[in-house]
């Protein structure tokens, strides 16, 4: 795909309801392989669906997640059953353990070195919110109530 204007969406708080699955987050050893391997189940977060079928269509939709690389597959499924728009899902690459913010910190400045103008941000983590405001991209907080 050819770089251009983007909005940039989270998927976990944001798209998706993963909160049957923050029990796998608990301490004291939360359980990450399991909270990613139950991503498949999350119910949609019916209005952000419908805002990103709202957004003009010559914006792109880059969907950028902490997820692991391995749950592509359940992620793209996920995606596809519930139509969602998107055109473009970057994901953490396999033995990236970088905190979020890190990883979608440099993940913004690789988009922009692609040529990608980054228009707007969705996120559910403050701390990301944070990040995108200092990186100079728009974002809006969706509160999906796991960050206390």
């Amino acid at each position: 795909m050819a770089p251009g204007r983007a909005v940039v969406v989270d998927i976990d708080g944001v798209l998706s309801d993963a909160a049957t699955r923050q029990h796998y987050l608990e301490q004291p050893y939360p359980d990450w392989e399991a909270f990613f391997d139950a991503c498949g189940e999350d119910p949609i977060i019916e209005e952000m669906h419908r805002l990103l079928d709202l957004l003009r269509p010559e914006l792109q939709i880059v969907l950028l997640t902490a997820r692991p690389a391995r749950v592509r597959p359940l992620t793209k499924r996920w995606l596809e059953h519930y139509g969602f728009r998107w055109d473009l899902l970057v994901m953490r690459s396999w033995g990236d353990y970088l905190s979020a913010r890190a990883f979608k910190r440099e993940t913004v400045r690789d988009l922009r070195a692609f040529g990608f103008e980054l228009s707007l941000a969705f996120e559910d983590d403050p701390r990301n919110v944070e990040m995108f405001r200092s990186e100079k991209v728009p974002c809006l907080y969706v509160h999906s109530g796991y960050y206390g």
